[in-house]
């Protein structure tokens, strides 16, 4: 059987713990580079601490170390593990934020782009029911992604840019929409995979139109760099979600009767 071969739950291309393990290298070297939690909206409640430049040579080494070692499969389940534990961390810092301004989903959907990242983590990490609670946060992040769009619609219009026709307001509502409707899929497990397959490359166009160009404009504002890292590990989540859901297909096609039928003649 072709390692291409679909069917075969086992040779099922893991592509997207690639993308989220290159995604905590660009964390690393940014890290690295700037040296600075200020600026950056992800980690900035790390900013005020004490010895902070500790913390930020301390974060670059697990983001460099859990990104390589989730590169290859025998030691993808530690490195989703360390960088796991490291969003769940980020992810944490913005719960006093969310007590303090409860009615301010800025601070909620901080938590949730974090989370998102955890939920890719625990799907790799996972096998099982682990895999599946993870694959099932990550439904929840994207509603939470959707809501944060819709919350703040001009501001996402902004984003896209201006010569994209037919113009900002209308790409800002389609991909609301377009999110909205991949959350129900996903939780609903109704065109997940198409859904899951169909969010990524939203993301990754998301990386591509709006992300990927913002550093050539002003290559000093950190917030452009730290953007596109942001991009590409959510959009490695994404990618992690999709491939589970690959796999899952896979194994049924491999075990359903029919095929068993097929390969006893």
């Amino acid at each position: 059987m072709s390692a291409r071969d679909s069917s075969n739950p086992m040779s099922y291309r893991n592509l997207g713990r690639h993308v989220y393990g290159l995604a905590a290298i660009c964390f690393c070297a940014l890290t690295v580079a700037w040296r600075d939690f200020n600026g950056w909206q992800q980690i900035r409640p790390l900013g005020n601490v004490s010895h902070r430049e500790i913390l930020v040579y301390l974060a670059a080494a697990i983001w460099l170390l859990g990104g390589v070692a989730i590169q290859w499969r025998r030691t993808a389940r530690a490195g989703a593990g360390t960088l796991g534990l490291m969003y769940l961390t980020f992810a944490v810092m913005w719960v006093p934020f969310i007590v303090a301004e409860p009615l301010n989903y800025d601070r909620w959907g901080n938590f949730f782009e974090q989370f998102s990242l955890v939920s890719g983590a625990l799907i790799v990490y996972g096998t099982g029911r682990g895999a599946k609670a993870g694959y099932f946060f990550f439904g929840i992040c994207v509603i939470s992604f959707t809501l944060e769009q819709l919350f703040y619609l001009s501001a996402t219009a902004s984003f896209v840019p201006k010569w994209i026709p037919p113009g900002q307001m209308f790409w800002a509502v389609t991909t609301t929409i377009a999110m909205a409707l991949a959350a129900i899929a996903l939780l609903s497990g109704r065109a997940a995979l198409l859904a899951a397959q169909l969010l990524t490359v939203m993301i990754a166009g998301f990386g591509l139109l709006v992300w990927l160009p913002a550093p050539f404009t002003d290559p000093h504002k950190q917030m452009n760099w730290a953007g596109n890292c942001q991009n590409l590990a959510i959009l490695g989540a994404a990618w992690i979600a999709a491939d589970y859901l690959g796999r899952n297909r896979a194994a049924e096609i491999a075990n359903s009767p029919a095929r068993s039928r097929g390969a006893a003649r």
